[in-house]
């Protein structure tokens, strides 16, 4: 008796799939138009609310209906991202938040709002003068470390882009205060719209005052890209923590054997930086 219905069942779901079949072959191409499964629009609204109890923290809050994947671009480029979270934005400043909203079907909705944050976290803040690189007056904060090469840094509105060839080197420094037994992180956005080949870019920090010509390497490197071990090859974009590689040459904490000035050193080059590494958002913060 259970074959029976077993087989019974078959036969319909089998006349089931034929009917269904024959039914969309005979339906216009645009008869599946405002079906409810491909919405012509989605919402990308969301909302920033302080959050209670910490220093210039936000809670970024996006409506869910329709949306099936979020895009976020904090500043730092656009990625895959969460609902509800929070950011923190310690310096102050003007930050545009951008979110691209993705619905059933491919829908596409981006919107952004504006975060004004009147006060700098005193306790989280960025220790280093001009790393936004707004300006001509943040401009003026880095020396470049070596102004006769032919490796050029060229400074832009919110940048500063390293280009060189024929192995040739720069980069730029800032003197710094530090607190002796205090860690300092440190990172920045950098991208790349060809990749580069042959190329190192790396990240230093030391007690030594830079020379004009030379290459710092004291405290040896906190933060590196490099082609020969696998990164910067192609077009890249974000933060340095997360796109150098070779995790013991990128591990971006500086600890102060001593109070005093130290000294900030940004420097690359190679044998093609092609379209270059563009700099921005310089970061140096005490680790909490």
């Amino acid at each position: 008796m259970n074959l029976h219905i077993i087989k019974k069942k078959g036969i319909l779901l089998l006349f089931a799939v034929v009917a269904i079949a024959n039914f969309t072959r005979c339906q216009p191409e645009d008869s599946f138009t405002d079906n409810g499964l491909t919405p012509a629009s989605v919402d990308a609204s969301f909302t920033v609310t302080p959050v209670e109890g910490k220093v210039n923290v936000y809670r970024i809050a996006a409506q869910p209906k329709g949306v099936i994947r979020s895009l976020w671009d904090t500043g730092t480029g656009l990625a895959e991202g969460k609902m509800d979270f929070e950011i923190s934005l310690p310096d102050a400043g003007t930050y545009t938040i951008s979110h691209t909203a993705i619905g059933a079907g491919g829908a596409t909705a981006v919107l952004a709002q504006d975060i004004v944050v009147a006060t700098s976290d005193p306790v989280k803040g960025n220790i280093l003068a001009g790393g936004k690189l707004t300006n001509s007056d943040d401009w003026s904060k880095w020396t470049v470390t070596n102004p006769a090469s032919s490796a050029n840094i060229a400074f832009a509105s919110g940048s500063a882009t390293l280009t060189a060839s024929g192995w040739a080197g720069n980069g730029i420094y800032q003197a710094i205060n530090v607190v002796a037994g205090k860690k300092y992180v440190i990172d920045m956005l950098t991208s790349s719209t060809t990749g580069c080949s042959n190329t190192w870019f790396e990240v230093y920090c030391g007690y030594s005052a830079p020379v004009t010509g030379t290459d710092y390497s004291e405290g040896g490197k906190l933060r590196a890209l490099s082609t020969w071990d696998g990164c910067a090859t192609a077009a890249f974009s974000g933060k340095i923590s997360a796109v150098g590689c070779k995790a013991e040459n990128n591990l971006g904490i500086f600890t102060a054997t001593q109070t005093g000035t130290a000294y900030l050193v940004i420097r690359g080059g190679g044998e093609d930086m092609k379209a270059g590494i563009k700099i921005q958002n310089i970061e140096m913060r005490p680790s909490l």
